[in-house]
């Protein structure tokens, strides 16, 4: 039973996104604890050692507490397999198996990168005395351009990551492009400039799941409000 879950941070964190995304796919009921972990007082090595603007995403059921926020959506849909939307950690052990390889591949190869770019792109030029520094944005922009190639060759083979059901190894990709592809026209090139990977981005970002998370974003813009 899904009683009891609770999800503490702000939607518009990349970690709170990606989870709040997992539990409006499975279709669990929750509780939002909105906490603001960025404050204006907080040094910038600080602020940037948190990887997004807002800070981790905290999950509570129960007597289980999860900070990180692919482990949670592991758990959602392990522990909920049932409910919702059923594909999202795959139907057998190679589906799950490929799935996990890209979970790893997001987690130690694009999130890095698009992070850069997101602190660099999206929040940066929202800071006072914050400049974008340029040199990391085109070493950061190099990385994820030559990922994103390898993504394309995929795609064009795959309907998405791992196969032709959207799952977590889409899922978990979405946070850090939204904010990079909304951020300005350079970020959203990254993504439109190759066939494969504009068209699975266009059909992962349209998903009714994601589209709920924008407007809680809208709703609660954090950061900047």
């Amino acid at each position: 039973m899904a009683a009891g879950l609770q999800v503490f941070g702000q939607p518009a964190s990349t970690d709170v996104a990606r989870v709040l995304t997992c539990l409006f796919e499975k279709n669990l009921e929750f509780e939002l604890v909105r906490t603001d972990t960025f404050k204006k007082s907080h040094k910038l090595p600080e602020f940037i050692k948190l990887r997004d603007p807002t800070g981790q995403a905290t999950f509570k059921h129960g007597d289980k507490t999860i900070v990180d926020s692919r482990a949670i959506c592991r758990y959602l849909c392990t522990q909920f397999p049932d409910d919702g939307y059923k594909k999202l950690y795959g139907t057998g052990s190679l589906e799950r198996a490929s799935i996990e390889q890209w979970l790893q591949a997001e987690a130690q190869s694009f999130d890095a990168p698009s992070s850069e770019l997101v602190f660099h792109l999206a929040f940066a030029p929202h800071l006072k005395d914050v400049r974008p520094d340029e040199a990391r944005v085109a070493e950061n922009e190099k990385k994820l351009h030559n990922m994103l190639a390898v993504y394309d060759d995929i795609l064009s083979k795959n309907e998405y990551l791992a196969g032709d059901d959207f799952t977590l190894a889409d899922l978990s990709h979405l946070p850090n492009s939204h904010y990079i592809v909304n951020s300005s026209d350079r970020g959203r090139k990254l993504f439109t400039a190759r066939k494969h990977v504009a068209r699975w981005y266009d059909k992962i970002s349209t998903r009714e799941s994601w589209r709920q998370v924008i407007k809680m974003q809208r709703e609660h813009p954090g950061t900047f409000e």
